[in-house]
């Protein structure tokens, strides 16, 4: 049986590694619209994040296992292979595309310059293919972040690292200088509900308070406006161990940092200001328990000055052409990892990852939603293999106008950024910064001889 699981992310690669653990016979050619796998492993985890950057190397297992091929570039739906061709391809197809955009906030002044979504620069620090090149730094003195998840943690943290912390990491040359030349001295991260209700994760939020030169800053009164934070013993672990951190840190006198990490709650984002052609400012409602596990606005209000503004209040995924989606949840309609066109399951279709049930959980969460789709495939394995399919589909997908970057032309993209990093004295890789470097790092015609 042939099999193409659409995304080299954790979701896809842990999909391919259960149709090989469940099936001898299977063979699984993993795509990706990018040239380089990994997903948000490679493009989303902070550089300084070395732990879970590891990852990759567990992923990398997988897309070395024999009977898998990696095909990177392929484009998959508008502008691309089309959804019908794929599936005129291969036996079936898992799509596991992730969530590709981010909410907005819905707000006034939203789309001035200097406001950006905390995605668009995590892919700018990250080296991503599709990321805004510059631009995020200049001229900003305040940063305001608005989310309290682990996300809005990262660029909290990144925005006030210094270059000689960042200069061993895999970080694009042009975003180290920047933040090196960056005159950041205070970041506001914010929430509209209490620091109970937060979701940021007690390791990352203990980061910030180790950061050199950088003081982290808890305004005690607002701590107190949360009920569940007055008496922490009855909270669950996480949210125990979060607010005893911030309550530490709100009973400590002020310090002279260079830079101070303001962490703020109980403020809604409801307009942002422009000063001279670009945002200068956010105006917040200051918001009160409702008793009920919200928020309500109480009308009064307050600005923070801030000439950069990142909104991480979580993703979306986005409809592919030729797949059917729920606009409302922002996902692909499916039963059990099954795609459904409309009540009726659409044979040899297939999701899993965040596409599958929207942006919940954290990587591990793909393993058993993976393994729930690939169930589901070989459950219908011996009627989805009764339909001939091509021999191999590669050749095919070139005459689609698919160009794809097989696993050795990904091998010297690994070669060529390790080069970058020993030429630049960086003491390890750094990413290529832009879609025409990657394809330039790559000799001949990328195949590969596993599948020759």
């Amino acid at each position: 049986m042939r099999v193409a699981v659409v995304g080299s992310g954790p979701s896809g690669v842990y999909t391919a590694q259960s149709l090989l653990q469940q099936d001898p016979e299977v063979r699984v050619d993993v795509l990706d619209r990018l040239p380089c796998p990994y997903g948000l492993v490679r493009y989303g985890v902070a550089p300084d994040h070395e732990k879970i950057k590891s990852l990759q190397q567990t992923l990398r297992t997988v897309l070395e296992e024999e009977r898998v091929r990696f095909l990177g570039g392929v484009e998959v739906g508008a502008g691309g292979v089309p959804v019908a061709r794929l599936r005129e391809l291969y036996h079936a197809v898992v799509y596991c595309v992730g969530a590709a955009t981010d909410r907005r906030l819905g707000i006034p002044g939203e789309d001035l310059p200097g406001s950006w979504s905390a995605t668009e620069f995590v892919s700018w620090y990250s080296a991503h293919p599709d990321a805004v090149t510059d631009g995020f730094l200049r001229d900003v003195r305040s940063a305001v972040v608005v989310g309290v998840g682990n996300v809005a943690v990262d660029v909290t943290r990144i925005l006030a690292r210094g270059t000689a912390e960042l200069s061993a990491t895999d970080m694009p040359q042009a975003a180290l200088t920047a933040l090196g030349a960056s005159r950041v001295d205070t970041v506001h991260m914010v929430g509209r509900r209490g620091p109970s209700q937060a979701r940021f994760t007690t390791k990352e939020l203990r980061e910030l308070g180790s950061l050199p030169e950088t003081e982290p800053v808890v305004e005690a009164a607002e701590l107190a406006l949360d009920p569940d934070a007055a008496e922490p013993s009855a909270l669950p672990a996480a949210q125990r161990r979060n607010v005893e951190v911030l309550r530490g840190w709100a009973a400590r006198p002020p310090g002279a940092a260079r830079r101070r990490i303001r962490l703020r709650f109980f403020l809604r984002p409801v307009e942002l200001l422009a000063r001279d052609g670009r945002v200068g400012a956010v105006r917040f409602e200051r918001t009160a328990p409702d008793g009920h596990g919200g928020v309500t606005g109480t009308g009064r209000f307050e600005e923070i000055e801030a000439q950069l503004v990142l909104r991480s209040v979580g993703y979306r995924g986005v409809p592919l052409e030729g797949l059917p989606f729920d606009p409302a949840r922002g996902t692909v309609p499916h039963r059990a990892g099954r795609v459904l066109r409309g009540v009726a399951v659409a044979p040899g279709e297939y999701v899993a990852g965040w596409i599958k049930r929207g942006p919940t959980g954290v990587i591990g969460t793909n393993r058993p939603c993976a393994k729930e789709t690939a169930a589901s495939l070989l459950a219908d394995a011996p009627a989805l293999v009764r339909r001939e399919v091509p021999a191999d589909p590669l050749p095919l997908l070139r005459a689609a106008g698919a160009e794809p970057v097989e696993w050795s032309g990904w091998l010297d993209i690994e070669r060529a950024e390790a080069a970058l990093g020993a030429a630049l004295g960086r003491g390890g890789p750094v990413k290529l910064p832009d879609r025409a470097a990657l394809r330039a790092a790559i000799g001949g015609a990328g195949t590969d001889r596993r599948h020759a």
